[in-house]
């Protein structure tokens, strides 16, 4: 062999040598150092950088509109702590009564006592107004307001309508994160929504609002009236409210507020949520809160002169009605809005503007939509005819 021969055979040797160093070199890291790439212009990433990728990409699959939603709103809901003055009457205070047994006991009658509870709330403006329901803050004689930072402020009552449950508060602080509120009156059913909140004091242990995910079951739901308060109208969800989310925001999936929650039905003797949480309309809320920041209060100092019953199975039959929805007037004070607008005893209400009557209950609740000065429109039925009849609400004389 020549030496030409000899230089090419050594020189192959050497490579294949080199070569296979560098293979299991890199076969330590268990990654080849380029492999051959799809698109002829640039190398593809390596097994390792790949895996980053991967992990980037499952991380960001997590994230979606609701968690997005959670994070844009969350700062601007706060817990609520109050303290009422509640009267507290001693069950065997009639046997003190007698002055024979004053002079040794006292008066052991009604006392009253400090009572606290918690609720949740929302920030409505970056100077501190913050929403909740009136049988949270209405009758508190301190109330104070955790934030999601961790800090606490004194609030004072700005006004409050035990006949709606909606109540405004507000702290002194500047630049506070706050939060959008929708409209309510578009509005999907089955479309997703969150409930903020601080049930059973939750939100005191990590200053964070406890988040619970459902859906729009209902729209238009008319409750019965619990302790003088109407709630008419109102949206129904499935996610979970419990006892301390009175006043939390209900949210729609792009971090609007649609309403303002409230109560839920349980089943006999049942604690806690069992999918049916019901929220205050916002736009109701919004006309509310106008009215409390400008005058502290709202304006229903007005007496329709009305008396009316419920029709029952009787009165159907009677006036040959195919429901029991509405109510029959029995009784139209002289003077008065009711008679000024032509109503007469006899007549059927079955609608007052665009809500339903179904029973005296809702009548009331009804016209509590309404405030002085506003002329309504009251939808009748008197001999076997629908007639429509307007009717000025005034306070009579």
């Amino acid at each position: 062999m020549n030496k030409i021969g000899k230089f090419l055979t050594v020189s192959l040797i050497f490579l294949f040598a080199a070569g296979a160093v560098i293979y299991f070199l890199d076969r330590n890291n268990e990654r080849p150092i380029f492999s051959e790439s799809k698109n002829d212009s640039s190398l593809a990433l390596s097994g390792y950088q790949q895996k980053l990728v991967n992990n980037q990409a499952l991380y960001d699959s997590r994230k979606n509109i609701i968690t997005e939603t959670v994070k844009k709103v969350s700062p601007a809901v706060v817990g609520i702590t109050v303290t009422e003055i509640r009267q507290y009457r001693d069950p065997f205070g009639s046997f003190f009564d007698d002055p024979f047994f004053r002079q040794f006991f006292g008066n052991r009658g009604n006392n009253n006592r400090k009572v606290k509870s918690l609720g949740s709330g929302y920030i409505i403006s970056p100077d501190g107004y913050i929403l909740t329901n009136d049988h949270v803050a209405g009758n508190a004689t301190e109330i104070t307001v955790t934030l999601t930072n961790g800090k606490h402020f004194p609030a004072k009552l700005i006004g409050s309508d035990p006949v709606s449950d909606i109540c405004l508060i507000k702290i002194d602080s500047d630049d506070l994160p706050f939060v959008t509120l929708g409209n309510s009156d578009d509005i999907m059913i089955g479309e997703w929504v969150i409930a903020f909140g601080n049930p059973f004091g939750l939100f005191d242990i990590n200053d964070k609002p406890t988040v619970t995910v459902g859906v729009v079951s209902a729209t238009d739901m008319n409750l019965e009236p619990i302790n003088n308060r109407y709630y008419l109208n109102m949206l129904q969800t499935d996610a979970a409210i419990n006892g301390g989310n009175s006043g939390g925001p209900l949210v729609n999936s792009i971090g609007e507020v649609i309403g303002m929650n409230t109560l839920i039905y349980t089943a006999g003797g049942a604690q806690g949520s069992i999918g049916l949480g019901f929220a205050i309309p916002i736009n109701k809320v919004k006309k509310i809160v106008t009215e409390l920041k400008e005058k502290g209060e709202i304006n229903r100092n007005f007496d329709i002169g009305l008396r009316i019953q419920s029709i029952d199975e009787g009165i159907a039959n009677y006036y040959n009605l195919t429901s029991t929805k509405g109510v029959i007037i029995t009784q139209v004070v002289p003077k008065s809005p009711a008679s000024k607008a032509g109503l007469q005893v006899g007549d059927l209400i079955t609608q007052v503007e665009d809500y339903k009557i179904n029973n005296e209950q809702t009548l009331v609740g009804v016209f509590q939509e309404f405030r002085t000065g506003q002329t309504v429109n009251v939808k009748i039925f008197r001999d076997n005819e629908e007639l429509n009849r307007k009717m000025k609400l005034e306070k009579t004389k």
